[in-house]
């Protein structure tokens, strides 16, 4: 008599590897992919930040905002960080927007990043911002489609799908 597998195991855990089998490339993530993610994000990100903002007592549409301006920033740069970080960090491997990108973070050997390489790519990308956001613009423009944040963190955009 064969053995039955048992049907309530879960499912295998995702496969890290961005190295395919055989001779097949592995397709990075350009610029005008990656934007179209961030936006994706940053409509995500903005209901949250309201919501926060909101549970914190911090009345965006008030004229007396100016007096909470600091809080604001903060509760901002919190959000921000705590969902970059956290969403590149897990099995899913990228945001919301990367996901509906068929994107995904990994690092230069194709494996997950951890917490904190993801932290240390999030803050990377306000170096890549002040120089004029051309840590951005070099997305369109080096081999493997790294940012200046990607080098700094020795990450890889990869496409999934």
């Amino acid at each position: 008599m064969a053995s039955v597998p048992n049907s309530s195991s879960a499912p295998p855990p995702p496969v890290w590897d961005a190295q395919p089998a055989g001779t097949a490339q592995v397709a990075y993530g350009g610029f005008w992919i990656r934007f179209v993610a961030y936006i994706v994000d940053a409509i995500l990100l903005s209901i949250v930040y309201y919501v926060v903002a909101t549970i914190l007592g911090i009345d965006l549409t008030s004229p007396e905002f100016i007096n909470h301006a600091n809080e604001a920033n903060v509760v901002s740069l919190l959000v921000g960080w705590l969902y970059f970080a956290l969403m590149e960090s897990s099995e899913r491997g990228g945001t919301v927007g990367k996901m509906v990108m068929g994107l995904r973070v990994v690092s230069n050997e194709g494996k997950r990043i951890s917490f904190l390489n993801a932290t240390g790519r999030y803050f990377a990308k306000i170096i890549s911002a002040i120089i004029l956001c051309i840590g951005f613009i070099m997305i369109g423009f080096t081999d493997r489609k790294r940012g200046l944040h990607d080098m700094i963190a020795s990450t890889l955009v990869i496409k999934v799908r």
